[in-house]
């Protein structure tokens, strides 16, 4: 039985506060004006993949592709910032519900998205595999 798993990483600009230490503002240049912040790098990092979470899923719902990710070799940071990966659970961040007939299944939206958009009918796929499991 296979799984499907949707997993991103992003890079990101972390720039600390200027007037309150410990806290950071994050930009993902690769996602336009996806900016976070966080009182502490901790808080910071989950703030900034619940963002990027957020805004990928969206252009997904958008039937938009996922936008292309920097090499991080690539990236400069001015002294004092750091760049760091950010690593998405698209599957963790968007699972909800949807009804299939009298049958309510647990999907993934982004997999729901990516079925919509090739126009899979979940019905016909759900009996042809459960015929092939029965054979």
């Amino acid at each position: 039985m296979s799984s499907y798993v949707m997993n991103l990483i992003y890079p990101a600009y972390f720039c600390p506060y200027r007037q309150n230490k410990g806290g950071y503002t994050v930009e993902v240049s690769d996602l336009p004006a996806c900016v976070s912040e966080g009182d502490s790098l901790t808080d910071s990092i989950l703030m900034a993949t619940d963002a990027v979470s957020g805004w990928a899923l969206g252009g997904l719902e958008d039937g938009k592709d996922v936008p292309k990710v920097s090499p991080i070799e690539s990236l400069r940071s001015k002294p004092g910032d750091f760049v760091n990966i950010l690593v998405l659970d698209m599957d963790a961040y968007t699972e909800n519900m949807i009804k299939s007939g009298s049958k309510n299944l647990t999907n993934l939206a982004w997999l729901n998205i990516f079925a919509e958009k090739n126009h899979i009918n979940f019905s016909q796929v759900l009996q042809n595999s459960l015929t092939t499991i029965y054979q």
